[in-house]
């Protein structure tokens, strides 16, 4: 598994519900949620992170 680095992230009160109540919806963590969603993004975009070989 990668290493995972802690960064503060600013998001408007209502954002942070919303996905709060979608991440609950789903028995996912906020977190979990968060990261999914910028990796969907990222994969969309055609820049997800390379996979480094073992």
């Amino acid at each position: 598994m990668s290493k995972k680095k802690a960064f503060a992230l600013r998001v408007s009160e209502d954002m942070l519900k919303a996905i709060e109540k979608w991440a609950a919806d789903e028995f996912r963590s906020t977190n979990g949620r968060i990261e999914w969603m910028l990796m969907k993004c990222l994969k969309e975009a055609k820049r997800e992170p390379k996979k480094k070989q073992e």
